[in-house]
């Protein structure tokens, strides 16, 4: 470190505010260092080392190895209140095509979904609490989490014990949101992103020249005729006031134009809000594809990958959160957002478990060029999101513990 952490009123927002933009240039050290390192999930050994030797400077209590990678940071204060902040720390098989100096070293790997501005934030959230020493009041896990892009690490962290021993009352994460100005926040009450499992269809045939079609079965065609019966599952199964989705993304099959397919395999996505129309979509999927196909004279082998569930926020956690961050950035500068996100994110295991709230940071800059989306090749955020990150999160913790 630089500089000694600084000393604030911890029940002011502002105060904190003013300490996390006291060490603005450490998170931002920090940050560019952990961006231009990138690794991948499961793979994030140089960025768990980088954790851990900044915990040991702050002289904060961790375990290591969690999952692999992932740390667990202690802070353990005067009360019997336990909270956890949690950031991932995985980047993406991307290739960074900013011209900054920071931008990624490691050839096609980028951190393109701000998990080094989350980790950034909750060191910093570290910092500005292991300040407060025996002032504070009770016990906060950091949690930097593995291969959320990937496996899912959450569960990982789960199955390792970390909401446990002392049990965890409440969590939060926030993720960066470009399309939101830095010094802005979003929140969404109850549902907010979809659970995801991958599809996998093998349409068998029966091979023969394509001249004579008639003592074949068409693979092609018959996954063609699965494709098309697919796209009712949603529209007349699904209530058209919930929410599901259901596409394929790629198909292949066939050896050469003369030759009738004796194979197809279809790839897709199942995307869905309400965990029962989740099973209800995944299992008229499976029924559609095996009907069709046998109608047709040919056979469908379904495979159904699960993948994230639904993300629930608790709504006191919400409320918490909104309420730390109108006090500290304006009412009219905190969105509550009507619509879920059809995306997926990992910390539903968490919420799964224990109530929390998983909310969303403003890191646009227009005037700066910043305005690119998540998993886009120039991504990038104002790092001046960064001490707005750290204090909202400290609110969080403090909120809890206090309450």
């Amino acid at each position: 470190m630089s500089s000694p952490s600084p000393r604030f009123d911890s029940s002011s927002g502002t105060a904190v505010l003013a300490a996390a933009q006291e060490i603005l240039p450490w998170l931002i050290e920090v940050r560019r260092d952990l961006h231009q390192h990138p690794e991948l999930g499961l793979e994030e050994f140089r960025t768990s080392a980088r954790i851990q030797a900044l915990l040991d400077e702050l002289e904060i209590e961790h375990v290591d190895g969690i999952g692999g990678t992932g740390v667990l940071g202690l802070l353990r204060g005067h009360g019997t209140g336990v909270v956890a902040l949690r950031a991932d720390i995985d980047a993406l098989p991307l290739q960074d095509a900013k011209d900054v100096p920071y931008k990624s070293q490691v050839p096609g790997k980028m951190h393109a979904c701000g998990h080094d501005v989350h980790t950034t934030c909750l060191l910093g959230a570290a910092r500005l609490l292991a300040a407060m020493g025996e002032e504070l009041p009770g016990t906060v896990k950091l949690l930097f989490q593995p291969a959320e892009e990937t496996v899912g690490g959450a569960q990982l962290l789960i199955a390792a014990g970390v909401l446990d021993d002392p049990p965890v009352e409440a969590i939060f994460g926030l993720h960066v949101e470009p399309d939101l100005d830095v010094g802005r926040f979003e929140v969404r009450y109850g549902q907010r992103n979809a659970s995801s499992d991958t599809v996998t269809l093998v349409i068998h045939g029966r091979s023969g020249h394509g001249a004579y079609p008639a003592g074949t079965v068409d693979a092609i065609v018959v996954a063609a005729q699965v494709i098309s019966a697919l796209q009712t599952v949603v529209s007349r199964n699904v209530d058209a006031r919930e929410c599901a989705v259901v596409s394929f993304g790629t198909i292949q099959g066939g050896v050469q134009g003369n030759i009738v397919a004796n194979r197809v395999e279809l790839v897709g996505t199942v995307r869905c809000l309400n965990p029962e129309i989740r099973e209800l979509v995944l299992r008229r999927v499976r029924e559609t594809a095996e009907g069709v196909a046998r109608a047709f004279g040919g056979e469908a082998e379904v495979n159904i990958e699960s993948g994230y569930d639904p993300l629930i926020n608790d709504d006191d956690s919400v409320a918490l959160v909104q309420r730390n961050a109108s006090g500290l950035v304006g009412e009219k500068n905190v969105v509550v957002k009507s619509t879920p996100n059809m995306g997926v994110e990992d910390f539903a295991y968490y919420l799964s478990q224990v109530p929390g709230a998983f909310f969303s940071l403003g890191v646009r800059n227009e005037a700066a060029g910043i305005v690119h989306s998540v998993h886009h090749e120039l991504f990038d955020a104002d790092e001046n999101c960064l001490a707005f990150g750290v204090t909202i999160q400290v609110l969080n913790a403090l909120s809890v513990l206090r309450r």
